[in-house]
């Protein structure tokens, strides 16, 4: 069927632009654009009917609709035709269920969307290949794009990159020197992106490629382009999709730029909206008590917002002090009754530690929406009897020079409550046999 999306401003103008215009913000009132669907054509084919069809691509190979993403493309973008689509087989990501983490918290059904598990180790595949898809369907029209461009504290530049290179279109990546890890420094040097390592923060970085976009036809890939949402919001879509069409009664996602919260917003009120679910979960955001404008913003019930000088933390994708997509998660945390919780850098350490000790393996980030789980079941805001779902939003391996410093105890106002080094021994049968039992019986206690 022929479906529909464009740009909207989400200002009161309701100016409209096609997906395939170089554009971020309304031309009339400069506020920011979305992605808008014909929910009326949808809606000719009832939640039934997507549902089967969804059920019947998931995870198969027939092109595109394989992938996570475009296996829900008319939800998503279905403006592109299949053959500009640039796809890695992003999405269908494991839900795991963390028994044992649960019972540590207090939650009897605790789950972990592991969004790390996809093409670059983070979720924001999910939108980077609707966005460079897009782009390769401006290309593919005539239109004259040079390269595409984004600031990143690590995963947005490894997703760009990636996809770039897949559709063989230049990437250009702007990241804050000494501020991601090695493994995130080398993904877009890997895939052959212009790498510039700019001496400032994410802001900073933020504030020349928005400068650089503007001339030159250079593509804007950050979040503030509503592309990258439409990808995004399948996480949703997937979430609800692997609960056999039911939906949590919590979802808590970390928050920086606070582009993901839009996405999740988004993709219930559209699954709603089609009638493929009857209600919607709690969404909480959590953020690094060192960068939390928005948990400033909801102590005062959202009635109040600065931005802020965010300062270093562990969690280093959400080190944002002033982030694009404010407006939007306010306005999706105030449809789904949300709440902001904030973690301090020891909470980060300590709880993404003893996740790990659980068979888990998690990024900081993670660590911090964990840490905002165990604050809110103890002050009562979450039950445990609650389906809770926590999103991961990258590859604990991404960050090992993190787990590294945590167990040597070298990570400044941390005290690591399970910290586990190596003992270094001798090839002696008598010393390595005391050790394992010395070892196995301090565990026991």
């Amino acid at each position: 069927m022929d479906y529909k999306a464009w740009f909207q401003c989400i200002g009161g103008c309701d100016e409209k632009y096609e997906l395939n215009e170089i554009i971020y913000q309304c031309k009339k009132c400069n506020n920011l654009l979305e992605v808008r669907h014909d929910i009326n054509k949808l809606k000719e084919q009832d939640g039934d009917t997507w549902k089967s069809l969804f059920e019947e691509r998931y995870r198969k190979t027939l092109w595109p609709y394989g992938s996570g993403v475009w296996g829900k493309k008319e939800l998503v973008c279905p403006n592109i035709a299949n053959e500009n689509i640039i796809s890695l087989y992003e999405g269908g990501t494991n839900l795991f269920w963390a028994e044992r983490l649960g019972n540590k918290i207090g939650i009897d059904d605790l789950w972990i969307k592991q969004c790390g598990d996809s093409h670059t180790g983070s979720f924001k595949d999910l939108g980077m290949t609707v966005l460079v898809s897009m782009v390769n369907q401006m290309k593919s029209s005539g239109m004259d794009i040079p390269a595409v461009a984004c600031a990143s504290t690590g995963d947005t530049s490894a997703a760009l990159s990636a996809y770039c290179a897949a559709a063989g279109i230049p990437a250009i990546v702007f990241l804050p020197k000494d501020k991601v890890s090695n493994a995130q420094l080398i993904q877009p040097i890997a895939n052959g992106a212009l790498t510039l390592s700019i001496d400032t923060d994410f802001d900073g970085c933020m504030k020349i490629v928005r400068e650089i976009c503007k001339n030159d036809n250079i593509y804007l890939a950050n979040s503030m382009n509503s592309l990258r949402i439409e990808g995004q919001k399948t996480v949703s879509f997937e979430i609800v999709q692997q609960f056999d069409w039911e939906v949590p009664d919590v979802i808590i996602i970390p928050g920086g730029n606070l582009g993901n919260v839009t996405a999740l917003g988004n993709g219930f009120t559209m699954l709603r909206d089609l009638g493929i679910i009857d209600k919607f979960p709690k969404i909480v955001c959590a953020q690094a008590a060192n960068a939390n404008p928005l948990y400033r913003s909801f102590l005062t019930g959202f009635k109040e917002y600065k931005p802020i000088q965010a300062q270093k933390t562990l969690a280093s994708a959400i080190q944002i002090g002033n982030p694009v997509s404010i407006n939007k998660a306010i306005k999706v945390l105030n449809t789904f009754n949300g709440l902001v919780e904030e973690a301090t850098e020891d909470e980060i350490a300590n709880t993404s530690a003893m996740a790990d000790h659980t068979g888990l393996f998690c990024c900081p980030h993670t660590g911090v929406a964990l840490s905002a789980l165990i604050k809110l079941v103890e002050k009562k805001e979450i039950k445990r009897s609650d389906k809770v779902v926590v999103i991961s939003t990258a590859n604990g391996l991404k960050f090992s020079d993190f787990k590294i410093r945590y167990h040597e105890n070298s990570i400044e106002n941390v005290n690591p409550s399970f910290q586990n080094l190596p003992i270094e021994l001798k090839p002696c049968y008598e010393d390595v046999r005391k050790a394992i039992l010395n070892k196995l019986e301090s565990n026991s206690r």
